[in-house]
């Protein structure tokens, strides 16, 4: 058989076959969205037994490798989780605009912070969360609305959204996610073998009607960044908000996932979709882009069942997040002066998007950023858009990763980008897509 050849699928087991099908698939004989041989032609090819096969299809879907796709039958997904996405390549002498960081010079410096911290480590036994902690972060999600009688520290807002999701759902469930989208939250959710269900996002977020598609086709939970969207800086309104809240309490099981990661240097207010009498929500909150990456933490609040699952789970694995990590992020969330420092990092970030945004506007180039660190910007080749910018010493991200039915676009990072230079990146990105057309419709 042909497909045998050309792939190399082989194997007397069901782990031998699904080992050499993921093999396959690492080095590339295998491609996103390749179709694998019907359970009983491939059982025929091999001399096994239909159920051999089928129990190996089944260990792929698991891994997060295949999804069966009805009359289409089992696919390999469009973003297996097999080795890490590659970052942007920066050449010597190149302007980083792709890494998507925050402004070093913005964040808090830690030394002070960390000097107070107690000398002696917490020891096996203590609670999970720290008190002070506890009380600054249901302090700061009730000023923004979010219900917090049930929290739990997790390292990071990934860490969060995957033991969530995976405290719900199972391999095969679909799950509506943006689009275009983080391309962390696209990889996880193929990496636990969940069927993305795109949902294409405006300057306010997730489109009503395309949500509202995307639960009827059979989505059990959402994944909604509320503001600072990682690609388009999207971020909700109140209308939209409202809208989008009223939708989901039509669709009770639907499991809501909120990824706040700017948090308040995000530059829109914070509004949420969570409320206390949604039976199963999660709101997530990462200090990454406020106080620092290295930080690795992030608060969740939800309803008291997903939130006693995420902890259950947290306790057989990590345990707790590191009691001097929680003890940093309570210190400087109670500093006055970490406060101020904040919304003059939003302002700052606010300025360099707006800058950007408004050169690009005066070449005629078309781009997205209403919040957070990145602008969006549509173009009709990616790489070599990418390509050109790097030729002129600006390194941008091409929005592939981000992306499942959504166009082509570039993403910079505006987060090192002084306002001053701004006309300089957009005058190059106005020449790269001069040379190859005009920019496609935002």
């Amino acid at each position: 058989m042909d497909v045998l050849i050309q792939y190399g699928i082989h194997g007397g087991t069901a782990s031998q076959v699904a080992a050499s099908v993921e093999r396959a698939i690492l080095e590339g004989r295998l491609g996103p969205g390749a179709a694998l041989p019907p359970v009983r032609v491939l059982a025929a090819a091999l001399g096994l037994s239909a159920a051999t096969v089928a129990a190996a299809y089944r260990t792929l879907r698991i891994r997060g490798l295949v999804a069966g796709e009805g009359r289409r039958g089992t696919r390999v997904v469009l973003r297996p989780p097999l080795l890490a996405r590659p970052g942007p390549v920066v050449g010597p002498g190149t302007r980083d605009l792709a890494e998507g960081n925050p402004d070093p010079a913005l964040l808090p410096d830690l030394r002070r912070v960390l000097r107070a911290l107690p000398a002696r480590s917490a020891l096996y036994g203590a609670p999970s969360v720290l008190l002070a902690l506890r009380r600054r972060a249901a302090r700061q999600l009730d000023r923004d609305g979010i219900p917090s009688p049930s929290l739990a520290i997790l390292g990071g807002a990934m860490d969060a959204i995957e033991r969530v999701l995976q405290a719900h759902l199972r391999p095969g469930d679909r799950v509506a996610v943006e689009d275009p989208g983080y391309a962390g939250v696209l990889d996880l959710v193929g990496a636990l073998g969940l069927v993305p269900e795109p949902v294409p996002v405006d300057d306010l977020g997730p489109r009503p009607a395309a949500l509202e598609a995307a639960v009827r086709a059979g989505a059990r939970a959402v994944i909604v960044t509320p503001r600072a969207q990682n690609p388009t800086g999207a971020a909700l309104d109140e209308t939209r908000a409202r809208q989008l809240r009223a939708l989901l309490d039509r669709h009770p099981d639907v499991l809501l996932v909120e990824d706040d990661h700017a948090g308040p240097v995000a530059g829109t207010p914070a509004f949420t979709l969570a409320h206390a009498r949604k039976p199963r929500w999660a709101a997530v909150r990462s200090v990454s882009k406020s106080l620092g990456p290295d930080l690795r933490l992030a608060v969740l609040a939800g309803d008291a069942t997903t939130v006693a699952r995420v902890v259950g789970r947290q306790a057989l694995g990590a345990g707790w997040v590191s009691h001097l990590l929680q003890g940093a992020v309570a210190a400087l969330w109670a500093d006055d002066g970490i406060e101020r420092q904040l919304r003059e990092a939003a302002d700052a970030y606010a300025r360099r998007r707006r800058a950007l945004i408004d050169a690009l506007a005066r070449r005629g180039v078309p781009a997205h950023g209403r919040s957070g660190l990145n602008v969006w910007i549509p173009v009709r080749e990616e790489a070599a858009t990418v390509a050109a910018m790097a030729a002129e010493g600006w390194a941008v991200r091409a929005g592939e990763p981000y992306r499942l039915r959504s166009g082509p676009a570039v993403r910079i990072t505006v987060s090192t980008l002084a306002p001053e230079e701004a006309p300089r990146v957009a005058a190059a990105l106005a020449r790269a897509l001069g040379a190859r057309g005009r920019t496609p419709a935002a």
